[in-house]
């Protein structure tokens, strides 16, 4: 029954991430543009991720910061919007979160979902093989481009708390709870409601 379910994900993350595509065309090519004037640098920022059983792919999202943010300030971490790393086209797309645009390539790639546990980065929190065993439950579906714990905490607990909801949301599985986790994140977008589960 779940594999049926899964099959009826895959279709619905694949349609509806290219339908998305070619309605938000004309506003991914004005984003893109935008940045390109703004700041010297790539459209696209391309990251290592962990996805589905350990597997390390490329996440696509608009370019919010300066060329190799990562190597200055905090590194990896960004603990505030203030950040002198953000470029000021980048504080607007984050805030709107339409920074997260180009992820729909990566479900239409077949290495995210539109709805799935967060995708964290090769060697932070932890290395893929130095998870718990539980927490390694996440790594059973494809990662989202939003989820449970983004719709329920975002960012406002620890990563290892994070990570119950992510194991929640693989246990408690259903097309139901997808369709509702996208319409929440929605509605966080447009009502700036950082905890609305």
């Amino acid at each position: 029954m779940k594999q049926i379910r899964l099959f009826i994900k895959r279709i619905f993350d694949f349609f509806g991430s290219l339908i998305g595509i070619i309605i938000l065309l004309p506003l991914l090519l004005v984003i893109s543009i935008i940045i390109k004037i703004n700041s010297k640098g790539p459209v696209l920022f391309k990251q290592k991720r962990l996805g589905k059983n350990g597997k390390v792919f490329n996440i696509f999202k608009f370019r919010t910061m300066v060329i190799d943010a990562e190597k200055k300030g905090d590194g990896i971490f960004v603990k505030n919007e203030s950040d002198n790393r953000i470029t000021s086209v980048g504080k607007i797309l984050r805030s709107a979160s339409l920074d997260e645009l180009p992820q729909l390539l990566n479900v239409i790639k077949g290495d995210m979902s539109l709805v799935g546990p967060r995708p964290p980065l090769p060697y932070h929190p932890y290395e893929y093989e130095e998870y718990p065993s539980v927490q390694k439950e996440r790594f059973k579906m494809r990662p989202g481009v939003t989820g449970l714990a983004q719709v329920k905490v975002r960012n406002s607990v620890p990563w290892d708390k994070r990570i119950t909801f992510d194991v929640e949301y693989v246990n408690d599985f259903s097309i139901w709870l997808d369709f509702k986790i996208i319409l929440l994140t929605i509605k966080s977008i447009l009502f700036k409601r950082e905890y609305i589960y």
